[in-house]
């Protein structure tokens, strides 16, 4: 699609949402005129335009919490943008990760809880935050006391609690308790070494993309 193809609306606008494209997270959405859209594409950096304002703005260009985008989709009406892209920092101005914070509460019958989508970026934070502060009673604090040899232990012992549910008649959800179990501690391990979760992310989708990884 072209940007001759785009339906901008009768101010020369058209919404854009900004997704983490590491987790799926949504993080924010914006407006965007043709322009900004250009120098999006250009720079690969996300640009916007502001309403409240009346100009142009680049994410990042006060607070250097910018958003480096890797693809720029239209919908099928070609009337809304999806921008993926990898937030440094914070992407809303309260200083949360993501402007979806607050949850509709009135008469609501759905579930309030975070999404599980996004939920291992949200522990690599926690991860990051007990680095700096280590309150008392925290679990991830005192795995980092603790030191690389203890974290690593940990993991090979969560390893083979896997592997004993899994192969001694446990039950799915068993299996599940102790995978989510390894996660964690190898998510405290890379936070450790200062390591990202994305390059992980970024490692399995080269090996997909290599085919090295079977997809059935």
């Amino acid at each position: 699609m072209t940007l001759d193809e785009l339906k901008f609306d009768d101010q020369g606008l058209i919404p854009a949402v900004v997704q983490e494209v590491d987790t799926g997270e949504i993080l924010m959405v914006a407006w965007m005129d043709r322009p900004a859209v250009e120098a999006t594409l250009a720079s690969g950096l996300s640009h916007f335009w502001s309403r409240s304002r009346g100009k142009p703005w680049r994410k990042g260009e006060t607070s250097g919490h910018v958003q480096h985008v890797q693809s720029v989709f239209a919908d099928c009406d070609a009337d809304v943008l999806l921008v993926q892209a990898h937030q440094e920092g914070v992407a809303c101005h309260t200083g949360q990760r993501t402007c979806f914070f607050t949850p509709l509460k009135d008469g609501a019958k759905i579930s309030l809880r975070p999404a599980p989508a996004g939920m291992l970026e949200r522990l690599e934070r926690t991860i990051e935050e007990r680095k700096v502060n280590r309150p008392a009673g925290s679990y991830v604090a005192s795995l980092l006391s603790a030191g690389e040899a203890e974290m690593c232990r940990k993991i090979g012992e969560e390893a083979t609690e896997v592997i004993t549910a899994a192969l001694g008649g446990q039950g799915d959800r068993r299996v599940v308790e102790e995978v989510a179990d390894l996660w964690f501690h190898t998510l405290v391990l890379l936070g450790a070494r200062g390591i990202p979760l994305r390059e992980v992310l970024k490692e399995l989708a080269r090996r997909h993309a290599g085919r090295t990884i079977p997809d059935r």
